[in-house]
């Protein structure tokens, strides 16, 4: 090869380089000049609400959180900080440890809002989150099952967390786990690592875009919660997991608690309120970052009674009316399921379906605006209502 040649062949590489970064540059410019998070149609606990009954008050939150009490990279007292900067009313963490202790006692009303703590178990089938437990007087077991019904002997209930990623759940006999993780923060990120990469300059300025890019649909994980919800009462779980960019993080997922009362004004009788509710599967899910999702609701009526998210339809109950809120002015579309297969659709506010026959109904409801999200991305996921109720 002759020194022109070469060098006209370097050149050419020079331009396409110079090609694609200023492709590169003006996407990363569109992603961050262009982004847009939608906001709520109402402002909360507002004539939306009113017109219900029960009138629920609206509490929002973020689960699964780590400390310097465990790997996390900030103290306790600093992650209430960023989490009322966030605008939370609450942040549970779940510290390592069988349980944590002084993640436990570092529970309180900080920087105004609620800090909360369960743990997270390092079980022989994977991680276990245990949350609303008195505190033992001994370690938690590790041996899954036997830790499971140890939590659930004082009070408290236990999350499956990130089942398909990490440290893989191993799948056994059933020990009565109230939920399972759905989408988990650090599994995101690390999962989709070239496109983490690639969007860490959008990362930087707008992170809120940079995470949306990164959600995959979860259909191993809805999958599962499909099949076990069949047979036992099983909740969904939007799990932030965070050991550091706490305030990135923070605006990702979100967990909307609906309680019948404002929040008590002693610490220990709010806490029950939201484990209560967590317990009950009487909350929903949403990626925040993409569109604020306060005011949706999904319900059901049986005989003149109201059934809110996670409760059964009482025995020989005649048909049922299910009820699907999404008063939000910007493009939604909402599906109603049944056992995971999708029974009705709505594109508008409100979505009603009349039925007899069993089964575990559930809502997914996905952004149809312009969003960095992926549209096959649920942005709402409702808890079950079950008509038959499967045994624990």
């Amino acid at each position: 090869m002759g020194r022109s040649e070469a060098v006209k062949k370097t050149r050419i590489v020079r331009r396409g380089l110079a090609f694609l970064a200023i492709i590169y540059l003006g996407w990363l410019a569109w992603q961050i000049v262009f982004f847009r998070r939608y906001g709520a149609a109402a402002p909360a606990n507002s004539a939306v609400e009113a017109a219900e009954t029960p009138r629920y008050w609206e509490s929002e939150g973020v689960y699964h959180v780590h400390t310097s009490f465990s790997d996390g990279r900030r103290s306790a007292d600093e992650v209430a900080a960023i989490g009322a900067k966030a605008g939370l009313d609450f942040v549970i963490l779940t510290d390592h440890g069988a349980p944590n202790e002084a993640s436990l006692a570092a529970q309180g009303r900080k920087s105004g809002i609620l800090l909360l703590a369960g743990c997270e178990i390092s079980s022989n089938r994977g991680h276990l989150a245990a949350l609303g437990f008195a505190v033992p007087t001994r370690p938690f077991s590790q041996e899954a099952e036997m830790a499971a019904r140890e939590v659930a002997g004082l009070g408290g209930f236990t999350i499956i967390a990130h089942p398909y990623s990490k440290i893989h759940w191993s799948w056994g006999p059933w020990a009565g786990y109230g939920g399972i993780e759905i989408f988990n923060g650090d599994t995101t990120v690390k999962r989709r690592l070239v496109r983490t990469v690639l969007s860490l300059p959008i990362l930087l300025i707008r992170p809120e875009a940079a995470l949306l890019r990164l959600l995959a649909p979860p259909q191993a994980e809805t999958g599962k919660w499909d099949r076990l919800a069949a047979a036992h009462p099983t909740f969904a779980y939007f799990a932030a997991d965070a050991h550091f960019a706490y305030g990135a993080l923070f605006t990702l997922f979100h967990l909307h608690v609906l309680l019948d009362s404002p929040p008590a004004s002693d610490f220990e009788g709010a806490r029950g309120q939201i484990f209560a509710a967590l317990k009950a599967g009487r909350f929903y899910n949403a990626v925040e970052a993409a569109a604020s999702a306060r005011g949706f609701r999904f319900q059901a009526e049986a005989e003149d009674v109201l059934l809110p998210m996670g409760s059964t339809a009482p025995p020989g109950a005649g048909p049922v009316r299910f009820v699907v809120r999404t008063p939000f002015a910007f493009a939604h579309e909402t599906y109603l399921l049944r056992n995971g297969i999708e029974i009705a659709r709505s594109a508008g506010p409100e979505l009603v379906f009349r039925t007899a026959g069993p089964g575990v109904f559930r809502v997914e409801v996905f952004l149809r605006e312009r969003s960095p999200l992926d549209p096959r991305v649920p942005w709402i996921v409702s808890n079950p209502i079950f008509l038959e109720r499967p045994s624990r």
